[in-house]
């Protein structure tokens, strides 16, 4: 769905009904995907600015339009990346699209396991946890109902990367929406198998512990180093249901 919404090529027939019934609910949702997927570009490009060569992107589905080891090695050929994600099918079909590229891996793992993650030999193959790293959790932590789950996976992770690491985070919220968005948007979930735990802006805020957000802060997803005035929803910064960051740990 995410593919087909970005205008990719790597989606199917049934991802494209489901795409197009949500968007009959949300017809918003394709512009907040888009949105998104130019928070992570951002996102990235920063990072790679700021000296991160190596990046642990953390429920990365299918790799489509914008990846995040295309937008790194555009800055820095060096640049190392690699996706973790729970389905199998995501996977398979992932390492089909990065084929030799040997700065790139794709993980079978889920993020809930962090501790199983983070010793996994293709992450430990690739990414030196001795140097900066760059961690992406991109629309991923609102899949996980648990507050406990969640906030320990992230536990982990920051303390498994050194001082001068980053963590990204883009997270569902309703906070801001009218109940008639909210209601659409419960409405789209319940139809799938991966149910949205939305969450506040303080409990997102949580997630990055002691780690120092950079400027703007957690703030609305298009809010978050807007590249323009036409980007998608930047005057209307609540429509995107969603709050992003990026912290760095000193």
């Amino acid at each position: 769905m995410y593919d087909y919404f970005l205008g990719g090529h790597h989606n199917f027939e049934v991802d494209r009904r489901a795409a197009d019934q949500a968007t009959a609910i949300w017809p918003d949702m394709p512009l907040v995907l888009r949105a998104n997927r130019a928070f992570l570009r951002r996102a990235v490009r920063y990072l790679v600015a700021q000296g991160i060569d190596q990046f642990l992107d953390i429920g990365s589905g299918i790799p489509t339009v914008g990846n995040v080891h295309e937008v790194a090695q555009m800055a820095n050929r060096a640049a190392r990346v690699v996706y973790v994600d729970s389905d199998p099918v995501a996977v398979a079909h992932s390492r089909g699209l990065v084929g030799d590229n040997p700065n790139v891996a794709v993980v079978r793992a889920d993020a809930r396991e962090a501790e199983q993650l983070i010793r996994h030999e293709d992450v430990s193959r690739l990414l030196d946890l001795g140097r900066p790293v760059g961690v992406l959790m991109v629309a991923v932590l609102h899949f996980v109902d648990s507050d406990a789950e969640a906030d320990s996976a992230v536990r982990v992770l920051r303390d498994a990367v050194v001082p001068g690491s980053y963590l990204t985070i883009q997270h569902a919220t309703d906070e801001g929406l009218s109940p008639e968005t909210v209601d659409r948007l419960r409405q789209i979930y319940a139809r799938t198998p991966t149910p949205v735990k939305v969450r506040s802006r303080a409990e997102i805020a949580r997630l990055f512990g002691d780690f120092e957000l950079v400027e703007p802060g957690l703030v609305y997803l298009p809010l978050w180093r807007p590249e323009g005035p036409d980007d998608p929803f930047v005057h209307e910064p609540t429509r995107c249901a969603a709050y992003a960051g990026v912290g760095r740990k000193r």
